[in-house]
């Protein structure tokens, strides 16, 4: 009988941990819409790593100059300009970036949005933006 117990156990305990890390994404996808008549929309790919957040942006239709790319608290609709994090400014539509140290459910639940400027002279100017849910 305590065998049975012991089994049910750690049956229990194994199923309550598959469940607690099955909850926590280790990868999102999220959709960079365009601003302003841009016309450049596509993905943001968020990957946590064991060094920390791997970001990816690729966009459509954006030009071959490079567009600075900024993690901003707020969403693309409400904006606080001063951006948090800086990524690698966007080329040719795409820009790689690693944040050391960092954890995906550090800027996940809508408090942060991905933005890309139209360049470094018009920084005002936002031509892509994505909400990190």
């Amino acid at each position: 009988m305590r065998v049975k117990i012991a089994l049910g156990t750690v049956l229990s305990l194994c199923l309550c941990a598959g469940a607690a890390s099955a909850a926590a994404p280790t990868a999102i996808t999220l959709p960079m819409a365009a601003e302003n008549g841009s016309n450049e929309s596509g993905t943001a790919t968020l990957t946590q790593t064991a060094k920390g957040v791997h970001i990816a942006v690729d966009l459509k239709n954006a030009p071959a100059a490079a567009q600075p790319t900024h993690i901003h608290p707020g969403t693309c609709t409400k904006l606080n300009p001063a951006p948090e994090y800086p990524l690698t400014s966007l080329t040719n539509g795409k820009s790689v970036t690693d944040l050391p140290g960092k954890k995906l459910s550090d800027l996940t639940g809508g408090k942060f949005s991905i933005n890309v400027h139209k360049s470094s002279d018009d920084l005002k100017t936002y031509v892509s933006c994505g909400l990190i849910k």
